[in-house]
């Protein structure tokens, strides 16, 4: 099996990357970059680190450092913010490849144990998988890319958008599942992928319809912002009446907050992220729970009813008085 799998990788480094014939420093030597620094973009990416003195290095990874190169000098990029756009990347790249493979993995598998097929045949077959699915993959990526890059800069050029780590007022709102992870230990591995599933499509379906940004789905929890309370707060209703009447999703419960946070790496941080993630952990199932500069903007918007709760502490936050949102009856 160990002498299949080599073959089979090495025929598909070659389809996808070209042949190996650089170590890491000749490769950075013909790309014209630092040698340091090729290793911290290959580390950026999510890979493992490469002795010096091994050809694994294709003609496709020094055009990418040629890339790198250029966007350095010509379009005069801060290394860091390079590496950092490359950490997101891999890791988005890296959860996308998880999925995508599932189509081809029946392939991938019966190639890899069938002693029917040579090793040629069957790195021939796990290729020829692999192949099929770049023709259609790359191609919606590359449309997919497109839309979010105008959603993205329209979105930026609206609402003033500071930099990359600058601070900026936002609504967050964190929205989980009540109760998930007892209730996992009672569930099948295709009932809970099915849950899951379920629950990132209503994710889906409803931050952006009203501006929100999904900033991450963290298994039963999803963690989104918005430019304003009130649109934050309408989102969160939004999700915990669908999850109230989906056969699938169990009662959903969220904690929102506004105020200053910081953007970086794909994700948002601060003092005001902290807040609605505790708020999520004490609200009751069915409930949206508010802080109090959250609630105060609430009441200015008028399209709420808020219901205050007693003065409560917060694990490293501190005294606090939440409030419960409503919508206003029609």
């Amino acid at each position: 099996m160990t002498l299949r799998y080599d073959r089979v990788s090495s025929a598909l480094g070659e389809t996808l990357l070209g042949k190996p014939q650089f170590t890491g420093p000749e490769a950075a030597a013909e790309a014209g970059i630092d040698q340091t620094l090729g290793e911290k973009f290959w580390r950026a990416l999510g890979f493992p680190h490469v002795p010096r003195d091994q050809k694994v290095f294709t003609r496709g990874d020094v055009e990418a450092l040629k890339i790198v190169r250029s966007m350095m000098e010509h379009d005069e990029a801060d290394a860091e913010v390079l590496l950092q756009i490359t950490r997101v990347s891999g890791q988005a790249l890296s959860r996308m490849l998880a999925v995508q493979i599932l189509p081809i993995s029946h392939e991938i598998s019966d190639a890899m144990r069938s002693s029917a097929k040579t090793d040629t045949e069957a790195a021939n077959a796990v290729v020829s998988a692999s192949e099929s699915m770049m023709t259609t993959v790359i191609p919606f990526l590359n449309y997919a890319w497109r839309r979010h890059l105008l959603a993205r800069v329209a979105q930026t050029a609206a609402s003033a958008t500071p930099h990359l780590g600058d601070e900026a007022n936002h609504a967050v709102a964190f929205a989980d599942i009540v109760g998930f992870t007892a209730q996992s230990q009672q569930l099948s591995d295709r009932e809970i992928a099915r849950t899951i599933s379920r629950f990132e499509t209503l994710a889906y379906e409803h931050i952006p319809e009203h501006g929100g940004t999904v900033i991450k789905m963290i298994g039963d929890e999803v963690m989104f912002t918005t430019a304003n309370a009130a649109a934050c707060a309408e989102i969160s209703l939004g999700l915990v009446e669908a999850a109230a009447l989906d056969d699938v999703v169990p009662d959903l419960r969220v904690g929102m907050a506004t105020g200053p946070t910081v953007a970086w790496g794909g994700d948002v941080y601060g003092p005001t992220v902290n807040l609605a993630s505790r708020l999520v952990n004490v609200a009751h199932p069915g409930t949206v729970l508010v802080s109090e500069d959250a609630a105060v903007q609430l009441e200015e918007a008028g399209d709420f009813d808020l219901r205050s709760l007693p003065r409560m502490r917060l694990k490293g936050i501190g005294k606090t008085r939440p409030r419960v949102v409503r919508r206003k009856p029609s």
